[in-house]
């Protein structure tokens, strides 16, 4: 694939900071980079966790998905958690087995732990902290969603599956080829233990690496209240990508599961820059959406 060379005000938008740390814990440690804007005085902000996909790196996802430049106009923190090359040769998130599926367990204690740690460090707003991701990232996303609903008040997934879609490399090869079975017996064990999640999911209709049936997965999984109302956008973005757009509502009319179909589009960044890699330019902006998605939705604590 080729890109253009990273510029500067792609991943540090003027005034910025970018910062390098490490989180560790008795699963073991992953670096973290920090997106600050440079309007944070010590004032409580939103905090955005955005996971990587296969091969790609925090400064080349930031790059890609444009999502410092958003958290600068939006006055947002953003995490961009690490997956190095001795967890998976790929540097995807293990996001298809069993131990990494579990709450206070594994990768989802690790990515959950930085959240904390930068709660800790930084001043945010606890009931504005959300996690998102590409492909094996939005698969861990999911699982983030799943197994740490009182911490995160909404989730994104982009070009990727349902927790509890695979349990081990074969089954999961399987899911990303066909599309996972939404009867999992995983994801329904999770689904009666733990509340509903908002979750905002993109999937290109032509995505050959995850089958878009996943995406379906993704909403099925969530669609538990039988009393939301749907409904369905359709449009085009000038000279790019067409897109079907399904809401389902609550009786407020807020949307609690939003599922952007992206028609023409494989297995790419919806919206995202040439700068960083797997993204399509021809949108719609994958990235603004999902951080409107996330502004709209609070986490209630302690029964508010």
């Amino acid at each position: 694939m080729q890109r253009e060379p990273v510029a500067t005000q792609d991943i540090l938008p003027e005034g910025g900071r970018f910062i390098e740390a490490v989180y560790t814990n008795s699963a073991g440690g992953r670096a973290y980079k920090l997106y600050i804007p440079s309007r944070y005085q010590g004032q409580a902000l939103p905090l955005i966790v955005m996971l990587h996909g296969g091969t790609q790196t925090p400064d080349d996802f930031a790059a890609g998905t444009r999502m410092n430049l958003i958290a600068e106009e939006q006055t947002c923190l953003v995490a961009y958690p690490a997956q190095p090359g001795h967890a998976n040769p790929a540097k995807c998130w293990n996001w298809f087995r069993a131990s990494d599926q579990r709450r206070d367990r594994g990768e989802p204690s690790l990515i959950a732990g930085i959240t904390r740690q930068i709660m800790h460090d930084y001043s945010v707003d606890a009931q504005r902290v959300y996690v998102g991701g590409l492909s094996a990232g939005a698969a861990a996303a999911a699982v983030m969603g799943a197994t740490y609903p009182d911490l995160y008040a909404a989730i994104g997934v982009h070009s990727g599956l349902a927790c509890g879609a695979a349990d081990d490399i074969i089954s999961a090869f399987a899911a990303m080829r066909q599309g996972a079975s939404a009867s999992s017996e995983t994801t329904d064990s999770l689904e009666n233990q733990q509340p509903f999640v908002p979750t905002i999911v993109f999937h290109g209709d032509r995505d050959h690496i995850v089958h878009p049936r996943n995406a379906d997965h993704v909403i099925s999984c969530s669609l538990r209240a039988s009393k939301w109302q749907k409904k369905v956008d359709r449009g085009c973005v000038p000279d790019g990508h067409a897109y079907t757009r399904t809401i389902h509502t609550d009786a407020n009319g807020r949307a609690m599961l939003e599922q952007w179909c992206i028609h023409g589009a494989g297995h790419a960044w919806s919206g995202g820059s040439l700068a960083g890699s797997y993204t399509d330019p021809r949108g719609p902006d994958a990235a603004s959406e999902m951080l409107r998605f996330f502004r709209d939705h609070v986490a209630l604590r302690g029964g508010e």
